[in-house]
């Protein structure tokens, strides 16, 4: 099973990728867990040695630690785990700097969940 982390501030993001992983986390492929900030996602990254998250799926615009400094983060302290960016503000410096840091995609609003599955799905 592969676990993945959705990092939010918008709490209703928690059911919207419930809905559209309803069908893989029934058949046990994928389980999904949820940190509503960056400190948050570091927290639970730093409670699990070693972590159990493969991808973290992350907002760039979130109060406190910006979801690019959440990256910078997991990339220098946890390096296998994949991220990838989702933003409803696409911008070419955001995309540029979450790249450059190692993002492995970069997704925006509305998020199109066929692309987002079949990246997650070929990391395993």
């Amino acid at each position: 099973m592969m676990k993945i982390m959705i990092v939010d501030d918008e709490r209703d993001v928690e059911f919207l990728f419930r809905q559209e992983f309803r069908k893989e986390i029934k058949q046990g492929l994928v389980d999904l867990c949820y940190a509503f900030s960056g400190s948050e996602a570091l927290e639970y990254l730093n409670s699990h040695n070693p972590p159990e998250v493969v991808c973290i799926l992350s907002d760039i615009n979130m109060p406190g630690m910006t979801g690019l400094e959440l990256l910078k983060t997991v990339k220098d302290h946890f390096p296998n785990i994949r991220v990838s960016m989702i933003t409803a503000y696409s911008d070419e410096y955001n995309y540029k700097m979450a790249m450059n840091t190692g993002a492995e995609h970069y997704f925006t609003k509305p998020i199109d969940f066929s692309k987002v599955k079949k990246e997650v799905f070929n990391l395993s």
